[in-house]
């Protein structure tokens, strides 16, 4: 996939926009107008509705996800700010995505409301690659995947010498001469998303797993394992559904949950909680 270069380093939307217009009214809305079913699921498996019957694994239970644990897999919660002092400082907040870590890859992963009848991906698709273009200086490619449609993009990032000072030595020995001078490298995201009953499931994925077959095959199965755990309660097409942290993250990462409250950032990873090994 070639990409030109941009010189600006803004990054994308955060993910889907949220409607204002009342839960029971849109559901019912979609469900009147007589709107295509929602796309199946890939035929090979999951994700996962909580209400189907699915393969039986060891997951943690983040409320509305059930993500598979494996071997050398690292999870982290990325956390949204509720409430700041009088100097913008986080003082609550709550969690909105969980990240999968596997070697030098990351997955984000965030699960939405959807209308009853209808997905909610083209539209996310085309809306974000948008913004991409638009507001990131960035550019996209849209292509077909193991779950169906996808997009790949490319945006400017930012190597200040913050940035550069935070990365592992031999990483930034990697990083070429003129990326380094310019004060930027393109960064490489993929985004996937599945369309469910009542639902949306999106997944951000970083890293060598982009080129990597191998670690993309791991976070693949990951996903493929995920359970999304709706609930009965109407919502807004585009609401985040509930997320909380694991009883197993309460046991072993009291002190780091607790300085865990940031404002979100989709392409940035969050306070590391807990790995399996």
């Amino acid at each position: 996939m070639a990409f030109g270069r941009r010189r600006q380093a803004e990054e994308p939307e955060k993910g889907p926009e949220v409607t204002d217009e009342p839960a029971e009214a849109v559901e019912d809305a979609a469900e009147d107008a007589g709107e295509a079913p929602a796309k199946a699921k890939p035929a090979e498996g999951g994700p996962w509705d909580s209400e189907d019957s699915f393969p039986e694994m060891q997951r943690l239970d983040f409320g509305s996800l059930q993500v598979p644990v494996a071997q050398g897999l690292g999870f982290q919660v990325n956390f949204e700010a509720t409430q700041v002092d009088e100097e913008g400082n986080p003082l609550d907040g709550r969690p909105v995505a969980v990240l999968v870590q596997y070697e030098e890859s990351a997955m984000q992963l965030q699960a939405f409301a959807a209308p009853k009848r209808s997905g909610i991906w083209d539209d996310v698709r085309r809306e974000t690659a948008k913004d991409i273009r638009e507001e990131a200086q960035g550019q996209t490619q849209e292509g077909d995947g193991p779950f169906g449609p996808e997009l790949l993009a490319m945006v400017p990032q930012a190597l200040t010498e913050e940035v550069l000072a935070e990365m592992p030595e031999d990483f930034r020995k990697q990083i070429p001469a003129e990326f380094i001078e310019q004060g930027w490298a393109p960064q490489i995201i993929r985004f996937l998303g599945v369309d469910g009953p009542r639902w949306f499931l999106q997944a951000v994925v970083q890293g060598a797993a982009i080129e990597n077959e191998e670690q993309w095959q791991v976070l693949e199965d990951v996903l493929r394992g995920v359970v999304v755990v709706r609930g009965d309660a109407p919502m807004p097409p585009r609401d985040l559904l509930e997320l909380r942290i694991p009883k197993e993250f309460s046991e072993s990462g009291e002190e780091e949950e607790e300085e865990a409250v940031q404002t979100f950032d989709p392409f940035e990873r969050g306070p590391e909680i807990t790995e399996v090994r």
